[in-house]
């Protein structure tokens, strides 16, 4: 057999393993030994499998220790308030100003949503983050109903959308386009973040792209950059 889908078979158990919590932050895998016992493979292709999973950030090498599962932090493009992630488990919080629901597209999406989207109705919800009890980012999301059953009646795991896609649903994201434009704040994006009328605020529109080839996630954000400039990565 080739070494191929052996590979796949020891990468794909990890990896869901990993994306289900079955494997936490800073566990260590099955040994290379155990690993080729189970699925009665080559040291090589298991070190092929670890490998994949080291390129795709889920894991590190531990010298004489073995491969231990890694904190993600995946980077896309100019998408975060600087500190966020440093703040996060201290003095952030996020509030849902409107929770999962089932509704229509909207006009305000700025990226043109996909024929395939638009022929059914999407999933929208809206989150205020918030550091130090200080409104920082007001983020819309909207994706498409037809593939994540159920996930308007979930808990988000550790408050966290992305987080949830993965371990819900083995759903990841693999990209990003944005577009950045500063605007001043309406009545509405004012009140929200705690501004003045026609205060500067940042807008970022984001299409995000994922490893399941019919979800693509569309989101609107509006930043108080008074506090906290933009940054190079953002967490949702």
């Amino acid at each position: 057999m080739k070494i191929g889908p052996k590979y796949l078979l020891v990468k794909n158990f990890l990896k869901e393993s990993i994306q289900q919590g079955k494997f936490k932050v800073g566990d260590f895998l099955p040994s290379e030994h155990e690993l080729c016992s189970r699925f009665s493979v080559t040291r090589t292709t298991t070190r092929k499998a670890l490998d994949e999973l080291i390129k795709e950030g889920y894991i590190e090498k531990q010298q004489g220790k073995g491969s231990r599962v890694k904190e993600r932090r995946k980077s896309l493009g100019l998408l975060t308030v600087k500190g966020f992630s440093e703040a996060v488990g201290k003095n952030v919080n996020t509030i849902f100003l409107t929770k999962p629901q089932i509704g229509e597209w909207k006009e305000e999406i700025i990226f043109p949503v996909k024929k395939e989207d638009k022929d059914a109705q999407c999933i929208f919800f809206e989150r205020l983050r918030c550091v130090n009890s200080l409104p920082v980012m007001l983020e819309r999301n909207w994706l498409p109903v037809t593939i994540l059953q159920g996930f308007t009646d979930r808990q988000f795991v550790d408050e966290s959308f992305f987080k949830t896609l993965s371990q819900e649903y083995l759903i990841e994201i693999t990209g990003s386009k944005q577009e950045i434009r500063a605007e001043y704040a309406d009545d509405k994006i004012a009140e929200i973040l705690s501004v003045e009328r026609n205060s500067p605020v940042l807008h970022i529109s984001v299409l995000f792209s994922t490893n399941h080839r019919k979800l693509t996630i569309y989101s609107e954000l509006f930043c108080n950059t008074r506090d906290f400039p933009v940054g190079n990565q953002y967490f949702m």
